[in-house]
């Protein structure tokens, strides 16, 4: 039977990699990072930027996160990659590598990013409570913090604990868009031609698609990923690492292809309920008065439910990777309780200033795309590294599909910043 202690997981895993266990259980053992870092693609910014999209373009927008999910496979398979082989999580590779004017800056960009996340994620948890239970949207951010903080509380326990719990959130929230799914009347035809055909409708939707790419592939999940696989596994040498490298691949492809699935059904949903004469349906707490006489209110509260859930799940992944990114890039850790407190008062400010909570979290996701090739290009640049790598380095098709995949995102974000600009775009 499994432990839920790390320690004696650990334990565990050395023996599968020296050959004495095996067998299906032996995979679930190195089952985890993929799982927490997988949070990120189904947090409640993705909710935000999908009930736009599925709302004011049907199914129309499906293909952008079909492309985002697969942008992000393989970044954070690169991401794993770096951990497990160099022992060092990406901020750490920045800091001896990088001249360190570079470093700072790339730690500026970085902290904005974390802090973009934490207001999305936080934001979303509260949100879903304030909705849940009828009480007032500052008493729902409260109650967010309070229990991501508990939940942090149990990191200093060990992986496997957290990444139970992660686990379990993951869980719920699939399981809520399953029962949304057969619940929506969905186009499947029109959704399997969104899914094959891009388009991009107007300007709008530009902006929707860069947020859709910045709230699925997260400069945070990039970072935190390496952290989570640096010291997990302990491998003796370059065959262990090759085992393991194995084991970590084929969950990153599991995990990210179910929050893949999520997304799409979160886009799916919001296009069969509001499209056909709710198009106008841009926010959360709308979707869900909408949802209540179009669906049902069981699906406005399986629709909240699941928002909980990747509130507070993805706050505390969230916290986590603003922690590992000060710490590898400046070396400073600060107390759990003090970073929480940082990343908490741009949502407190954003709800004290009465600015629509909503176009805060695609705001914010935006913010996130524009800041996610600094880690996109830095972990192509050490993923390549024989120097850093070894034999493990890249080969030359990934490396042309990782740079492929950074213009995408930079292109798309040069247009969205002179479309802002009013270049004519």
């Amino acid at each position: 039977m499994l432990s839920f202690s790390t320690g004696r997981t650990q334990e565990a895993m050395a023996e599968v990699l020296a050959g004495t266990r095996r067998g299906p259980r032996a995979a679930l053992l190195f089952a985890g990072p993929a799982i927490i870092a997988s949070v990120a693609y189904m947090d409640p910014g993705n909710y935000a930027t999908n009930i736009q999209a599925g709302a004011g373009y049907g199914y129309a927008l499906l293909w952008v996160v079909l492309v985002a999910n697969l942008i992000a496979m393989l970044f954070q398979a690169l991401s794993a990659r770096v951990g497990i082989v160099t022992g060092q999580n990406l901020a750490e590779l920045c800091r001896d590598h990088f001249p360190r004017p570079v470093t700072w800056a790339m730690w500026g960009v970085s902290e904005i990013a974390a802090m973009a996340t934490d207001l999305a994620e936080f934001l979303g948890g509260a949100i879903g409570l304030a909705l849940l239970f009828g009480i007032p949207l500052i008493w729902g951010m409260v109650i967010t913090a309070i229990v991501t903080y508990a939940i942090l509380i149990l990191a200093g326990q060990g992986f496997r604990p957290m990444e139970l719990i992660i686990g379990a959130f993951v869980g719920v929230i699939g399981l809520c868009y399953l029962v949304e799914i057969f619940i929506a009347p969905v186009g499947w035809t029109d959704a399997a031609l969104g899914i094959v055909m891009p388009s991009l409708p107007d300007t709008a939707a530009l902006t929707i698609a860069v947020g859709i790419i910045g709230a699925t592939v997260m400069p945070h999940a990039i970072y935190l990923h390496s952290g989570l696989t640096q010291h997990r596994a302990v491998a003796r040498d370059d065959t262990d690492r090759q085992k393991i490298l194995r084991f970590s691949n084929r969950e990153v492809v599991l995990a990210l292809a179910a929050a893949g699935l999520v997304n799409m059904a979160m886009v799916m949903m919001a296009a069969a309920a509001f499209h056909s004469g709710y198009s106008e349906v841009a926010e959360i707490e709308t979707a869900y008065h909408t949802l209540t006489p179009l669906l049902g209110a069981a699906a406005a509260s399986v629709f909240l439910l699941s928002l909980i859930a990747s509130g507070i799940s993805s706050s505390v992944v969230g916290t986590m990777a603003g922690q590992l990114i000060m710490q590898g890039f400046v070396n400073m850790r600060l107390p759990i309780w003090l970073r929480r407190l940082v990343t908490m008062v741009p949502a407190f400010a954003v709800v004290a200033m009465g600015v629509n909570a909503t176009e805060a979290l695609v705001m914010s996701q935006v913010v996130l795309s524009i800041a996610l090739p600094v880690p996109m290009i830095a972990l192509i640049i050490f993923s390549a590294r024989a120097d850093v790598m070894g034999r493990f380095r890249i080969g030359p098709v990934t490396r042309a599909l990782a740079m492929l995949a950074a213009a995408v995102v930079l292109t798309l974000n040069a247009v969205l910043l002179a479309q802002i600009a009013g270049l004519g775009f």
